[in-house]
């Protein structure tokens, strides 16, 4: 199939990383896939919720939103459910690749804006807040703070859909507001599932169809991954002091 960009059914779009976009904070990076691009910041607090106090387990958690110029039409300053939903997915997934014993009693969030808007911003922001929060556990590590990076693998993400009848790999806006199927896929750096959210939006979906999709998730979570890891072969530069 001929699709608007001119990419292959599993062909991810260009996909870059800023890092350290910003030197306020533990960790930061610019992720862009295509046209969407997310600003990911990783704080690092020495407290966790109430709830987990005197546990010896430490905390990641995440927030998200979209910024009012990121869309044609202006967004709204407000936490929306679309919001919740999405940031509870972000928290899920990061913590699924860190042990939180090593982590210790602290809290990590993990703030994703979306700068620019052009589909799949919730698995770009897992994709990068990774980065960020791995820049931010090292930069602990070598202040001492911890033994070790308690990140246990990689983690990262990428859509894929059903449009015109054919599965394809990194849905744009304008694959995805017309897709009959739209699916989000979480995977680690051990080719393990997180999470998967599949919804038929206009047409139902078989096992094949299933499996053609997730083949084309795990190919371009392999991608990411790669690059994500050619990224972190280089250590975070030394942040000027606060």
């Amino acid at each position: 199939m001929s699709r608007p960009d001119g990419r292959s059914a599993d062909e991810l779009r260009p996909l870059s990383f800023h890092r350290d976009f910003v030197d306020t904070c533990a960790g930061s990076v610019v992720v862009s896939f295509g046209r969407t691009r997310v600003l990911c910041t990783a704080s690092v607090s020495d407290d966790v919720p109430r709830w987990m106090r005197d546990t010896g387990k430490g905390w990641v958690t995440a927030e998200y939103s979209m910024l009012p110029g990121s869309s044609p039409d202006r967004i709204r300053r407000r936490t929306s459910g679309r919001s919740q939903e999405i940031q509870r997915l972000i928290g899920r997934s990061l913590r699924a690749v860190v042990d939180m014993e090593a982590l210790g009693e602290r809290e990590v969030i993990i703030d994703c804006d979306v700068l620019q808007a052009d589909g799949g911003t919730r698995t770009a922001s897992i994709t990068g807040g990774y980065l960020a929060l791995h820049d931010a556990l090292t930069r602990l590590v070598e202040a001492g703070e911890l033994a070790a990076n308690p990140i246990r693998t990689e983690c990262a993400a990428i859509s894929v859909g059903v449009v015109n009848g054919e599965p394809v790999l990194d849905l744009p806006y304008v694959e995805d507001s017309t897709a009959e199927v739209d699916m989000n896929v979480v995977m680690d750096g051990e080719g393990n599932f997180i999470e998967i959210q599949g919804t038929a939006e206009g047409a139902v979906f078989g096992r094949d169809r299933l499996d053609a999709m997730l083949g084309l998730a795990e190919k371009g979570i392999a991608e990411i991954t790669t690059a994500q890891r050619g990224i972190l072969a280089e250590a975070p530069k030394t942040l000027p002091p606060r």
